[in-house]
Order: C-alpha cells, then structure tokens, then sequence
C-alpha cells in the first residue's frame, strides 16, 4: 500500500471540501498548503497536515492536486514541483495543460457540478492524462466524484470543462432573456413559464437549478460560482475557438453580457445575476 502522503494545494470554496473528501477516503495522509491559515485550521479536524511553504509539501508528498483560480496562480506554483505528479483541478487553457505536459507528470482534472457536490463527494470529473497516469490517479480522483470521465490526452478534459461552463453560461443568458421578458411584458407570470418550459424542449438542468433555484427568485449570492469565474472560463472557451480559426457568436455575446454584469459591480455574485445586465439593455 502506498504511504507517501498526497498533497493539496488551493483550499478555496471547491479544494476545501475536495481536500477531506480526499483525506477521508483515500487511505492516504494528505499534506495541504493554502495562503489563508482558516481552511487548514478547519481540515486539522480530519487529519489534514498543513504544510509551512510549497518546498515543504513538495518535498513531502509524491502525487499534487491543485484547486487554484488560474493560469497565473497554477504557473506560479508549478514552478516549484518539477519532481511531484500534479493533478490540476482548476479551470484553465488548454494549452496550459499541454504545455504543462511535456514538462512533467501532468493531468488536467477539472471539476464540474456544485459546492454540494464537492463536499458530498459526488463531482463530474473530466481528465486529460496519458493512459498510463489515467490508471494511476483514476482511484483517488473517485474520492472526490461518483463520475470520472478519461476524456483524451493532456488538454483534453480542461476542452470539455471549458465548453461545459460557455454552454452553461450561454443556455442562462437564454433563461434570463426569457424571464426578463415575462416580468416585463406581464404577458405570463413567471414562474408559470418556467414550469411549463421544463414540460417541453426547453427544459434543462440550467433551467431545473440555475433557473428555478437563482433566477426565478432572484437570488445570486456571493461565494457561490461568480460572474468573475464565469468570466474567465468563456473566455478560455473563445481563446481555444479562435486558436482553431473559429468565431463563436453566442459565447462572444454572453462574454459581453458577462462583462456587463461584472460593470455593474456584481463581479463576485453568482453568474446568474446576469439577468441584471440583460434588464438594462433597453430599446433606444
């Protein structure tokens, strides 16, 4: 059995839950390493080490997962593990991802579904990786998610996370258009329409969550999935388009709706809160 511990760095409203699912289930000790001292301080609670430095849990640990914000905050921290199997759980490029690759044991590992999701253990994962660290990292992967999906080589599961999230955001800019509408022409009451919807073709997840959980009461709490992240993810999600000679109009209109929500200052409610954007766009 394995006793080199497993390390974990970005302990952020998905990595903290992701981190004791892992701790817990696993069989392994988990060495974690986060700039805010709260998230440690609460995993000690299930045998989570905190790490002192980055070099530390480096040096400590074989395999690293990775939950970070970004591009910049993933270049920044890889640097210091060119000996170590990073896993990276966050949503960045793909190129990134390919790039990451060719330098060491790498696989991209993004995540999909909620909060919830992460603490009940019952994620999406969509995983770029050779099939040989596919075999390797699969089990542990499973202590975060009931669905672990080998989507391709290196690149390949941040492509689908990417597409995932511009197809969400898109399909909610949809429903907010809808509801927008009801409310303000009063032609059908909005709760109506979104009921009827979900006996029809339009229904979807979107619309049975994001729709009718979000939108329909109009709550777009903060610490949820932001119009900041959102943001970034669809424009990841055009970068990979146009690096392929493609224009996307509907993810370059959400993108703007996006931003115009974010100017509104609403950067860091949840991305449903788009909605408020779409109310300001007015007939001349």
């Amino acid at each position: 059995m394995e006793t080199t511990p497993l390390g974990f760095i970005g302990l952020g409203v998905m990595g903290e839950p992701m981190c004791r699912n892992l701790a817990r289930k696993s069989g392994r000790s988990v060495v974690a390493w986060d700039p805010r001292r709260e998230p440690l301080d609460r995993l000690a609670a299930d045998g989570v080490a905190a790490a002192h430095s980055l070099a530390e849990l480096s040096e400590r640990c074989d395999v690293v997962f990775l939950s970070l914000p970004g591009e910049a905050e993933i270049r920044q921290v890889v640097k210091g593990l060119q000996g170590n199997t990073v896993i990276d759980c966050s949503t960045a490029p793909v190129a990134l991802a390919r790039e990451l690759s060719l330098k060491m044991q790498f696989a991209d590992a993004p995540v999909a579904r909620t909060r919830q999701a992460a603490v009940d253990g019952t994620l999406s994962i969509m995983v770029g990786a050779t099939d040989a660290l596919f075999a390797r990292i699969e089990p542990l992967l499973r202590c975060m998610a009931t669905d672990v999906t080998h989507c391709g080589p290196p690149g390949a599961g941040q492509a689908v996370k990417l597409l995932n999230n511009m197809v969400l955001s898109i399909t909610v800019m949809a429903l907010a258009e809808a509801l927008a509408v009801a409310k303000a022409s009063g032609a059908v009451d909005p709760r109506v329409l979104f009921e009827t919807l979900m006996k029809g073709s339009a229904d979807s997840f979107a619309l049975r969550n994001h729709g009718m959980k979000a939108l329909l009461p109009e709550i777009h709490p903060e610490k949820a999935f932001p119009v900041n992240y959102m943001m970034k993810d669809v424009a990841y999600a055009l970068d990979l388009a146009r690096s392929a000679g493609l224009r996307l109009p509907a993810g370059e209109t959400v993108f703007e709706v996006l931003k115009e929500t974010k100017e509104l200052g609403l950067g860091e409610a949840y991305h449903t809160a788009i909605i408020e954007a779409i109310r300001k766009r007015r007939v001349p």
